[in-house]
C-alpha cells in the first residue's frame, strides 16, 4: 500500500465490496500520502482526459475539413476537365460520335476525379440535339438525398456536398459525395455526383486517438511516479516526526528527530528537538519535585507516628478519667481524644498515599466472595446508618463465587463508599447492589441524597476535595478516602466509577475483573441506575440479601 499506516488488504477484502470500501475509507482517513496521490491522479487524469478529447475532436474536425476541401477540389477539377473536353468537341447531330465521346467521358471522369464512385444524371434537355443517358459507377441515386439534388439543380455553377455512408470491404465507412452541373453542348444539362470515402481519414484519426490515449496513460503514470517520489521525500520526515512524537508522548523523553540540511523540514526538526528538550527538562524537574514531596510526606508521616502514639496513649488515659473532671474539662478531654484518633486516621491515609505515589503497594490476594464482603460491611455500618436514620438495603443477585482480590483493601473501599453514602444520603435508603458475570464482579452503592453536578462528579476522586466545603463532616473523614479507593480499584485491574445528579443522588460502582486480562466490557452493575426512590417501596428490615437464583451465579 502507499500509506505506511494503511490497513493490510487481503484477498477476501477485495472479494467483498463492503470491506473493500471500508478499507479504502480507512486508508483515506489515515494516510495523507494516499489522499494526495489519489487527488493528484484524479485531477491529472481528468485534465488529460479533457485535453485528449478536445484534441481528438479538433483533429477530427481538421481531418474532415481537409478531406472535404480535397474532395471538392478534385471534383471541381474533374468536372472542369470534362466540361472543357465537351466544349472543344464538335460532334453536332452525329449520334455515333456523341456516343463515342460520352464513353470517353465516362472513362475519363473517374481518372480525373481520383474516385471510382460517381453517377451522372440527366437533369434537362436543351435544344434538338441528341442527349445521351447518364451513367452509374458504384454509386446509386438512392444514396443521394433530395436536398443535395435540389441544391445542385437550383444553383448552377456551384458545388454541393453531403456526408454519406459507403460500402467497404470490412463493412461501411464514412464518405462524402460532391455534386455539380455538367453542360453538354446542343444536348442538355447533367448532374455529376462523385463520392469519396474517408477511410484513410478514419485510420489517421484512429491512430491519432490511440496515440493520444497511450500518451495520456503514460503521462498519468509518470505523474503518479513523480508524485509518489516527491511525496515520499516530503512525507517521510513528517511520518518520522509523528512516530517520534508518539514515542515522546509514550514516555521516551530522550527520543529526537534527525536534522539534515537547512530547509523548512530541518527547521521543523530543530524546533521539535528544542521542544522535546524543554519538555524533558520540565518533566525531570517536576518528577524531582514530586519525589521530594513524596519523601517529605513519607518522612513526616513516619516521624509523627512516635509522638502521635505517645499523645494517643495520653489522650486515652485522660479520656478514661473524664468522669472525674468538671464538665468543661471532661468535654475538652473527649474532643482531644476524638481529634487525636482523627489525626491517626489522617496519618495512616497519608502513609498509604505515599506508598501509592512511590509504587510500593502490594496486594495480598485471596479468593473472596464479594457478596459476603458486602454483607460484612452492611452489618458493620448498620449502627452508624441507624444513628443517621438511614436504611441499608443489600441486593445481591450475584457475586457469591470467590474472586481473587485483596479483601482488606476491598473492605476499605466498600466501607468508604457506604460511609460517604450515609453522610450525604440525607436519611434516605442506601442500596448496595452486588452482581457478577463471567468477566467481572461488581458492587454498587447508591444513595438518594444531595447528588452532585457533573463538574463536581469529575473531581470527586481528587485528594482533599469536597463538593461543599462549608458542609460539616459528621463521620470525620480525612478527604483521602475516595482517592485511596480509586487506587485500590486500579491495583486490582478494575475500575471505580461514579454517576451523580443534583437532587437525585449518587451511585458508585466498584468493578473487579475475574482474570488477569482486565476489564473487557461493561460492568455487571450499571453505573447509571435505573430505579428511583419511589421504586424502592417500603421495607421492614434494613438488610435484604438475595441468594443467587438457579443458574444465575457465575463459577
Amino acid at each position: 500500500m502507499i500509506a505506511t499506516s494503511a490497513t493490510r488488504v487481503t484477498t477476501s477484502t477485495w472479494r467483498d465490496p463492503g470491506r473493500w470500501a471500508d478499507t479504502i475509507a480507512t486508508v483515506w482517513r489515515r494516510s495523507m500520502r494516499f489522499r494526495t496521490i489519489a487527488v493528484t491522479l484524479l485531477l491529472t487524469s481528468l485534465a488529460i482526459f479533457i485535453t485528449c478529447v478536445t484534441m481528438a475532436l479538433v483533429i477530427r474536425s481538421d481531418l474532415f475539413e481537409s478531406r472535404k476541401d480535397e474532395a471538392l477540389q478534385n471534383a471541381r477539377g474533374a468536372v472542369a476537365q470534362i466540361q472543357k473536353r465537351l466544349d472543344s468537341s464538335e460532334v453536332g447531330d452525329d449520334r455515333t460520335r456523341m456516343a463515342a465521346l460520352w464513353r470517353e467521358v465516362q472513362g475519363e471522369l473517374g481518372r480525373a476525379a481520383s474516385s471510382s464512385r460517381f453517377i451522372v444524371l440527366l437533369s434537362r434537355i436543351d435544344g434538338d440535339g441528341y442527349a445521351p443517358n447518364g451513367f452509374v459507377n458504384r454509386l446509386t441515386a438512392d444514396q443521394l438525398s433530395d436536398d443535395l439534388q435540389t441544391r445542385v439543380r437550383e444553383v448552377p455553377g456551384s458545388q454541393a456536398w453531403q456526408s454519406i455512408p459507403l460500402e467497404a470491404a470490412g463493412g461501411e465507412t464514412a464518405g462524402i459525395v460532391v455534386g455539380q452541373q455538367l453542360t453538354v453542348p446542343d444536348a442538355g444539362v447533367y448532374e455529376v455526383y462523385i463520392a469519396y470515402d474517408l477511410a484513410d481519414a478514419d485510420e489517421t484519426l484512429t491512430f491519432v486517438q490511440r496515440t493520444l490515449w497511450l500518451a495520456g496513460i503514460a503521462l498519468v503514470t509518470i505523474v503518479a511516479a513523480i508524485s509518489w517520489l516527491v511525496l515520499r521525500a516530503v512525507s517521510a520526515p513528517i511520518i518520522e516526526a509523528a512516530d517520534t512524537s508518539s514515542r515522546l508522548a509514550a514516555g521516551d523523553l530522550e527520543v529526537r528527530l534527525p536534522v539534515h540540511g537547512e530547509d523548512e523540514l530541518a527547521a521543523l526538526g530543530r524546533s521539535f528537538n528544542a521542544m522535546a528538550d524543554s519538555i524533558e527538562q520540565q518533566i525531570k524537574e517536576l518528577a524531582e519535585l514530586s519525589l521530594v514531596q513524596q519523601r517529605f510526606v513519607s518522612d513526616v508521616s513516619h516521624e509523627l507516628r512516635t509522638p502521635l502514639t505517645t499523645i494517643s496513649l495520653a489522650a486515652e488515659m485522660i479520656n478514661d478519667q473524664k468522669h472525674e473532671f468538671d464538665p468543661t474539662t471532661a468535654r475538652t478531654a473527649e474532643l482531644l481524644h476524638t481529634q487525636v484518633r482523627r489525626f491517626e486516621t489522617l496519618l495512616a491515609d497519608l502513609l498509604e498515599i505515599s506508598r501509592y505515589d512511590a509504587g510500593s503497594v502490594q496486594l495480598e490476594i485471596e479468593a473472596t466472595s464479594m457478596a459476603q464482603l458486602a454483607e460484612e460491611i452492611v452489618e458493620q455500618m448498620g449502627p452508624l446508618a441507624a444513628a443517621h436514620g438511614t436504611e441499608l438495603r443489600l441486593v445481591a443477585p450475584g457475586g457469591y463465587s470467590p474472586v481473587d482480590m485483596d479483601p482488606r483493601r476491598v473492605r476499605r473501599v466498600l466501607r468508604n463508599l457506604v460511609g460517604n453514602a450515609i453522610e450525604h444520603g440525607e436519611g434516605q435508603p442506601i442500596v448496595i447492589t452486588v452482581d457478577s458475570d463471567q468477566r467481572a464482579v461488581a458492587v454498587g452503592v447508591r444513595d438518594f441524597g444531595l447528588g452532585m453536578r457533573p463538574d463536581e462528579a469529575e473531581r470527586v476522586f481528587d485528594r482533599f476535595w469536597r463538593a461543599d466545603p462549608s458542609r460539616r463532616r459528621t463521620i470525620g473523614g480525612t478527604g483521602l478516602g475516595l482517592s485511596i479507593a480509586l487506587g485500590d480499584a486500579k491495583l486490582h485491574g478494575g475500575s471505580l466509577e461514579v454517576w451523580s445528579e443534583l437532587g437525585i443522588g449518587t451511585n458508585f460502582v466498584l468493578t473487579i475483573p475475574r482474570g488477569e486480562d482486565g476489564l473487557t466490557g461493561p460492568s455487571p452493575v450499571p453505573v447509571q441506575p435505573q430505579e428511583s426512590l419511589a421504586d424502592l417501596g417500603s421495607v421492614t428490615e434494613p438488610i435484604a440479601v438475595r441468594p443467587p437464583a438457579s443458574g444465575r451465579e457465575d463459577s
